[in-house]
């Protein structure tokens, strides 16, 4: 066709734009392709040459339109009308069981719906008129941010809906496919980057990208399970809305079904559970909710779930295989970590050939051994643990952990008070490594750009040899290096220079003491106020700062007395690195106060939280007891959340937490 006319170019835009939207429905939503990929480029091409010369005609609904614009520099909040809650989960049957009949009580012949419970992230999408105006994450539940235009790029979210709806918020989970999640980790590897843990995390870490053009290239997608707000169209049940959506041109939660008693339900999650690790996506249980909506009403919520509602959660799936070797890994403050190496196999999705054997005490109550059968499963289905061997135990001897370290060839020793042997040389090539890469940590000193791989090439090179000597490199040096140009060199020497004013907390944290972490360390800088002092103090003095106990405050005493330790403190000094604590504490208004923090807060991560908590007077506290005032809860918040509703601990969202600080 000949284009010789705006009314011609702009009648050819809207058939391209109706053609390719056609067929993008075919093939990302009913994964039913019409035409090959090659006509469907073609088409697109054809659509770009005609939108750049009239751009007048270029629609919000056309595929071109699916990724644009420069990259944020950070995203809006969005404030949830309906909020976007969460599920109680259940772990039994009999747990089920126990929904339903409670449910048959409170109303007359409920129906339920079961479903499959994607493992992704929650996100929910508005339309006005049909067409797509927004997109945010769920957050904490009440406030998410606006990602509109990386869901954009998931090609399976409708521009345009079929029908002009006045307005439409819906919900869904954002997942990555598991090729696209192989594929992608493979290139981190290949990168020398780190690579996701699992989908899921791929997912998130996708959404929240600032560039839509590195989100697009991550081919996320999409199942919508929920309508949170309509207007001018009536539902009256959940599965009517799953319908209707469908109609609407959404990629709807598959495998939906409608049943009315408890032996119906469990035959469908087994159903479900025999089929899981053969889809092509992540899920992690199955949801059983009401489906009339007016019997919901009835049923009603507590503060934080639905009572029509819940979520049965798989347990972890468990193989069999046959352990080949098992590597010994030298940590920073030189404990032996053995780590089993076995036939891969595939858990969770993905394929797992390692995991970590503890310590001797392990290994002897498993009773493992090289060549043996084991059974590994992946805890929480992300970190592969083994479970136990199945070999005859009275034929197997148990494989012991060499006498000698594997690295320096100095003897291992072992403590009466620990079960892991330990490498006692200071000046072990493995605990050095380890200990610079501790030390530039974020959560210790925090020099950006020098991680694992720079700091193996610095000590390759015999340019460092401690911590200590970072503060001695020059830019001479790092230019010397191939990893490092004159912008690359400038930066890090910025960051090394940057990090001589972190606050001591995180020095001492930084120094790699046993048993002393990150809230520990700063516990020791509030009481003694500068680095001498900490220094000085004797094992009885430390063992009386709250939450320090007798092994903590013998670990420090004899850190500060190891002569390699006074060494290097001492050049730290001479290098200008800060020794004194200023503690800043705005007001005592959490004087007295115990917060635990769970889940992923909207806009504020751990470690700032942590710090608003202290800086007015507060604690942190890692587990949830009858003590804890208050739990900030985030998405996705586990066994912490749990506990505390057991308990009767507030339970707060990070808008509330910071309505506290104002």
């Amino acid at each position: 066709m000949v284009i010789i006319n705006l009314q011609q170019a702009k009648k050819k835009i809207d058939e391209l734009v109706e053609k390719l939207n056609y067929h993008s429905k075919k093939y990302y939503v009913e994964d039913n392709p019409e035409i090959s990929d090659y006509e469907y480029d073609m088409m697109q091409n054809e659509l770009k040459k005609l939108e750049a010369d009239y751009p007048e005609f270029v629609r919000p609904d056309s595929p071109t339109q699916r990724v644009g614009g420069e990259a944020v520099s950070g995203f809006e909040k969005v404030t949830h009308t309906v909020q976007m809650g969460s599920l109680s989960d259940v772990f039994s049957f009999s747990q089920v069981e126990d929904f339903i009949i409670k449910t048959k009580e409170a109303v007359i012949n409920p129906q339920f719906v079961v479903e499959p419970k994607i493992d992704g992230l929650s996100v929910s999408l508005e339309y006005t008129n049909g067409e797509f105006v927004r997109g945010s994450t769920r957050g904490d539940g009440f406030v998410g941010e606006d990602v509109t235009s990386n869901l954009k790029t998931v090609l399976s979210i409708p521009m345009k809906l079929k029908d002009n709806i006045p307005f439409l918020e819906v919900r869904g989970e954002v997942y990555m496919p598991r090729k696209i999640f192989l594929k992608l980790t493979q290139q981190q590897i290949d990168n020398d980057e780190q690579p996701f843990k699992n989908p899921r995390n791929a997912a998130a870490g996708s959404l929240r990208q600032k560039d839509p053009r590195i989100a697009a290239k991550r081919k996320l997608d999409i199942f919508v399970f929920n309508i949170q707000q309509i207007q001018g169209i009536e539902i009256t049940s959940h599965k009517q809305s799953l319908d209707f959506l469908k109609e609407q041109g959404f990629k709807v939660i598959p495998g939906y079904v409608r049943f009315d008693e408890y032996g119906e339900v469990k035959a469908q999650i087994d159903k479900i559970g025999e089929k899981r690790f053969d889809l092509p996506y992540d899920i992690d249980g199955v949801v059983i909710k009401v489906d009339d909506f007016f019997q919901r009403d009835t049923l009603g919520s507590t503060a934080k779930t639905p009572r029509w509602a819940v979520a049965y959660k798989f347990p972890p799936e468990e193989k069999e295989t046959v352990l080949r070797d098992i590597e010994l890994n030298v940590g920073r403050t030189g404990a032996i970590t053995p780590v089993a190496v076995f036939d891969p196999i595939i858990l969770a999705g993905t394929s797992v050939s390692r995991a970590t054997l503890h310590n001797q005490d392990f290994i002897n109550s498993k009773n493992i051994s090289i060549g043996s059968k084991i059974i590994v499963r992946k805890a929480g289905d992300i970190i592969p643990e083994v479970l136990k061997s199945v070999d005859d135990s009275e034929r197997v001897t148990p494989y012991a952990i060499p006498e000698y370290c594997p690295v320096c060839g100095t003897k291992l020793v072992k403590s009466d008070e620990e079960a892991a042997v330990r490498c006692p040389n200071v000046s072990c090539p493995a605990q050095i490594f380890r200990s610079i890469v501790h030390f530039a940590s974020k959560g210790a000193m925090n020099i950006d750009g020098l991680g694992p791989a720079i700091v193996r090439t610095l000590l390759d090179n015999h340019l460092i040899k401690s911590v200590a000597d970072l503060y001695t490199l020059t830019k001479d040096q790092l230019l010397s290096l191939d990893n490092f140009k004159d912008k690359s060199a400038d930066n890090l020497l910025n960051s090394i220079e940057s990090s001589k004013s972190n606050s001591l907390d995180r020095l001492v944290f930084g120094l790699g003491i046993r048993n002393i972490g990150q809230a520990s360390a700063k516990l020791l800088c509030e009481k003694f106020g500068d680095l001498d002092n900490i220094i000085n103090a004797s094992a009885d003095e430390i063992a009386q700062i709250e939450g320090f106990g007798d092994i903590m405050a013998q670990s420090v005493a004899e850190a500060f007395r190891e002569p390699h330790m006074i060494e290097l403190i001492k050049r730290l000094e001479n290098y200008g690195v800060n020794v004194t604590y200023d503690k800043q504490i705005v007001d005592e208004r959490f004087k007295g106060l115990t917060f635990v923090l769970t889940g992923t807060l909207p806009s504020l991560k751990r470690d700032e939280a942590k710090a608003i908590i202290e800086k007015f007077g507060g604690k942190a506290s890692g587990s949830v007891s009858k003590k804890t005032n208050f739990v900030l809860a985030g998405e996705d918040a586990g066994s912490k959340l749990v506990k505390a509703q057991q308990l009767g601990v507030k339970i707060i969202s990070q808008e509330e937490f910071l309505k506290m600080t104002e």
